[in-house]
């Protein structure tokens, strides 16, 4: 049982503040372990981006797939309780009201059968009006409604399928985008070249005459192809794109022979099929997922064997909560979640608990059933054998973080705290040889993939809501993790490539230190924002031995962070830093933010305890008697403009912060002053 929370005091002993700490650190993983699921890893709501939900209600409506009645009902209370105050949505929870969002959940309101008099829908639809209506959505916004009837494909510029017929060694190849990116317009590709529409019904009917400022029939979609609402604009599409769609849009229109577009359908066709059979019918998230879902109706019909996959598959993206039901991002952040709980439980000394180790154990299992064990027969798919996903083994992508905190964590169970080495030696040699084919030429690591086309191409970036999808990039927090994995992993296996992976940690960690800011912080680009990547670099810098007291880019970091720190003793950033790209605070201290922190300033051997134990009091002054922590402000972000819910981050990384402090920060500043820490 937990016991009451100790509000920590400044100038207490070191004695004391152990005790203090570690006991919450036991009670926050107490309570977090009783969260697990049965399967070992744990679950939560992966959601706040709008452009999510909609996509697979209109796909549910598109191939007739009925939605049920508990869903319906779930889905307008989670609309109803996210609603801004003007009526409207936005692009995420917390943001302002865009045509994009309240568009989509306007629509979607309507085919879930809410009157258009509702007084959701009737306000929903006064702020789309004001914000000048829908002929300002954003590219996917109109692609969605074009396939719905309620938007002309005269105003979508897309890409054709005829571009995936190209030999692949094109510098612009599709091969060469994103995979976040490239997975959306393989199967829109289909959609706009086929210029694919359900037929009018008497609803949709009324739905094209509610969200125009003008009579549908009046409406000059065309002239609307290159516009988006100011509310929704992040970024100008480039007048190369303007010009190659004009382009595109005549050979299309006029010049392209029937016999190539059935060529180029086959193709795209083959590759969607492999997307699906690779991710057992998830696809790679659910914007793809939908998209996918109308293109397998119209390509094989509402009876056929491949829809139905789809359909069955369409639950593991929904998410009912308090709130209602939403979709997840992904099918889930089992892996990420699992790896992070495993490194505070052994963190916080937490290994040799009984309790905590059957916890533990169960979380082992699931990294164990989790590992991709082989490559897949697919030219577009990066190298995976050996690597972990961000969320289920069917979810079928490797992504170079999650099999980086995979592989410490089970390092950690395995060889350095008596777990049964479930895991082959093996098998951990395999993700090792997988993360290094994914190491960039600028020494950095990116998500999904290697970087594989050139900064130029986000030229052709069609979409305006979202910067930098184009290509693969570098990250900071994505480097960091294979660097300390690298690294944990060369000391249990230092004969394994070892010239190749002390290449990859030194040119990992160069790249990291030339990513420092001039007021010395870290950007980051998956959680907010500068607290969270600071804390992953400090790691980097620890890795390679340097500290507060060696590094000057070290004691920059501590000191951009100790500027940070609030009376309270926490920091709170909010989450415009990631728009503005620069440090906003929040209205109040946030523990995820103030965990971050204290754990970089820890990893930095900062000399001086009390700002750490300043924050770590705060910490504990948050805690509830049952051991957990409250949800507070949004935690994560991808594409600088869209921020998403980690809320199991408010419970692990408390509990790792806390016991960082006995396990791992004391005992190095203590050796500092004692003479004996080496940096």
């Amino acid at each position: 049982m937990a016991l009451p929370r100790r509000r920590g005091k400044r100038g207490v002993s070191p004695d004391l503040c152990r005790a203090s700490f570690g006991q919450a650190a036991r009670d926050g993983f107490d309570f977090f372990g009783r969260l697990q699921l049965p399967e070992g890893h744990w679950a939560c709501d992966y959601g706040g981006p709008s452009f999510l939900l909609p996509g697979l209600v209109f796909a549910m409506y598109l191939t007739h797939t009925p939605v049920p009645p508990p869903w319906r009902v779930e889905m307008v209370r989670y609309l109803a309780r996210w609603a801004n105050e003007d009526g409207g949505w936005g692009l995420h929870l917390e943001g302002h009201s865009t045509v994009f969002a309240t568009g989509l959940y306007y629509v979607m309101l309507r085919l879930l059968g809410v009157d258009k008099e509702h007084p959701l829908a009737a306000r929903a639809r006064e702020c789309l009006l004001s914000l000048g209506g829908a002929t300002g959505l954003p590219q996917w916004g109109k692609i969605w409604l074009s396939c719905l009837n309620l938007y002309e494909w005269d105003g979508v510029n897309c890409i054709p399928v005829d571009l995936w017929l190209l030999p692949s060694w094109l510098p612009f190849h599709p091969s060469r985008w994103w995979v976040q990116c490239r997975v959306v317009y393989l199967p829109t590709s289909y959609l706009w070249s086929n210029r694919c529409t359900a037929p009018l019904d008497d609803l949709l009917a009324e739905i094209r005459e509610e969200i125009y400022t003008a009579p549908y029939s009046t409406v000059n979609f065309r002239r609307h192809r290159n516009k988006a609402a100011p509310s929704d604009t992040i970024r100008s599409v480039s007048g190369l794109l303007v010009f190659l769609f004009s382009i595109m849009a005549f050979w299309c229109n006029y010049l392209r022979p029937r016999w190539l577009l059935r060529m180029a359908n086959r193709r795209v066709g083959e590759l969607m099929r492999r997307e699906e059979r690779n991710t057992d019918y998830n696809c790679l998230a659910p914007v793809n997922k939908a998209f996918h879902m109308v293109c397998a109706m119209y390509e094989d019909g509402p009876d056929s064997e491949r829809l139905r996959k789809h359909r069955e598959r369409l639950a593991v993206y929904m998410w009912l909560g308090p709130d209602g039901m939403t979709s997840g991002g992904t099918n889930g952040v089992q892996v990420w979640d699992t790896a992070f709980a495993v490194q505070a439980a052994v963190e916080a000394g937490l290994a040799t608990d009984s309790a905590a180790r059957e916890v533990l154990a169960r979380a082992h299992r699931f990294l164990d059933m989790s590992q991709l064990r082989e490559d897949l027969d697919d030219p577009f798919r990066q190298p995976r054998k050996g690597g972990w996903p961000f969320s289920t083994k069917s979810n079928g992508y490797v992504v170079s973080d999650c099999a980086a905190e995979g592989l410490k964590s089970v390092l950690m169970l395995q060889k350095e705290c008596g777990f049964p080495p479930l895991i082959s030696d093996a098998r951990l040699r395999d993700c090792v040889d997988t993360l290094l084919l994914m190491q960039n030429g600028d020494g950095g690591f990116g998500s999904y993939e290697h970087t594989r086309g050139s900064r130029l191409l986000e030229y052709l970036n069609p979409a305006e809501v979202f910067d930098d999808i184009m290509i693969e990039y570098s990250y900071v927090e994505c480097s960091t993790a294979v660097l300390t994995a690298l690294a944990r992993f060369r000391t249990h296996f230092p004969g394994h490539r070892a010239s190749d992976v002390d290449v990859a940690i030194r040119r990992a960690a160069g790249f990291v230190a030339a990513r420092q800011r001039p007021d010395g912080a870290w950007y980051g680009s998956w959680a907010i924002c500068f607290t969270y990547a600071t804390f992953f670099a400090m790691q980097a810098f620890e890795a390679r031995g340097l500290q507060h007291g060696s590094s000057d880019e070290v004691r920059r970091a501590c000191a951009f962070l100790l500027e940070k720190q609030r009376d309270d003793g926490g920091w709170g950033e909010h989450y415009s830093s990631c728009v503005e790209k620069r440090y906003v605070e929040h209205e109040t201290s946030q523990v995820v933010n103030t965990a971050w922190a204290v754990l970089a300033l820890m990893h930095a051997g900062y000399p001086d305890p009390k700002p750490v134990e300043r924050g770590l009091e705060l910490i504990v002054g948050r805690q509830q008697a049952s051991g957990e922590w409250l949800q507070e402000g949004i935690e994560g972000v991808f594409n600088r403009t869209c921020m998403i819910g980690y809320p199991n981050y408010k419970l692990y990384f408390p509990v790792m912060a806390l016991g960082a402090y006995s396990r791992m920060y004391l005992p190095k500043i203590d050796g500092m002053a004692g003479g004996s820490f080496e940096a």
